[in-house]
């Protein structure tokens, strides 16, 4: 049973990478170009540090169980520490960041309409990522979204990482929000569970590496991608204001 609902939707946090931007598109290319430059040609040393990170060089396909798919820049430097013994993890990190900031998004749908749509309707918007606040926000300033959130954060932006939901109690007390007013949207478990915990309602979308079996058993809903959001907050009205989930 879903405890929250009756409540309305008044606010909406967004995981990023799988979520506001497709994973695949996205982050399969630039790994497999951002490891044989790291690896400075050497393709063997290349291929030691894609299966250190759980991808497949070769198919430019991450596994489901990698590290990068939901784990933090600090989290993935630590996974590539032994293939950098001349360099610092501070330094294999910084290197990580940058190279990210860089890496160019492909939107899961045209973001500054759908963004606009929400903001029309009164909704209050937040990104909460594992990724590095920088990198995010580079990504969300290059598709020219950053105005349209009350709220972003990273994983070193002082409120942790998820699966823990102190990113998304940030976006509540930022905001004013009540935490069952709020919906945490995001293509991974870690986005699921943090919002679970957070005592909000869950939105899966499959535009990460998750499948619907995946993500189903811990969200209110799952949809193919953010763009079914706004009819499925139109869909939970019933009646005069009252407000119920498509499934428990």
């Amino acid at each position: 049973m879903d405890l929250n609902a009756g409540a309305p939707v008044l606010g909406i946090i967004f995981d990023k990478d799988g979520t506001l931007f497709d994973f695949g598109t996205t982050w399969e290319a630039w790994a497999a170009g951002f490891l044989r430059r790291a690896a400075h040609g050497d393709h063997a040393r290349a291929d030691r540090m894609a299966e250190a990170i759980g991808f497949d060089i070769t198919k430019r396909r991450f596994r489901r169980d990698s590290v990068v798919i939901a784990g933090t820049p600090d989290e993935v430097a630590t996974a590539l520490m032994p293939h950098f013994p001349e360099t610092s993890h501070a330094g294999v990190l910084t290197l990580l960041n940058d190279e990210a900031a860089l890496a160019p998004q492909a939107e899961a749908v045209p973001l500054v309409p759908f963004l606009t749509g929400l903001r029309q309707r009164g909704i209050k918007l937040g990104v909460a990522t594992n990724d590095a606040e920088t990198s995010a926000r580079a990504h969300l300033n290059a598709a020219e979204v950053v105005p349209f959130f009350d709220f972003i954060a990273g994983s070193d932006s002082g409120f942790g990482g998820k699966p823990e939901p102190g990113q998304l109690m940030g976006f509540c007390a930022a905001t004013g929000l009540d935490p069952e007013t709020v919906i945490m949207v995001g293509d991974s478990l870690h986005d699921l569970r943090a919002g679970r915990a957070a005592g909000m309602r869950t939105v899966g979308v499959l535009t990460g590496l998750a499948d619907t079996d995946d993500l189903a058993p811990h969200a209110t809903v799952v949809l193919p991608d953010i763009g079914g959001i706004p009819a499925w907050i139109d869909s939970l009205a019933v009646g005069s204001g009252v407000q119920t989930p498509l499934r428990p």
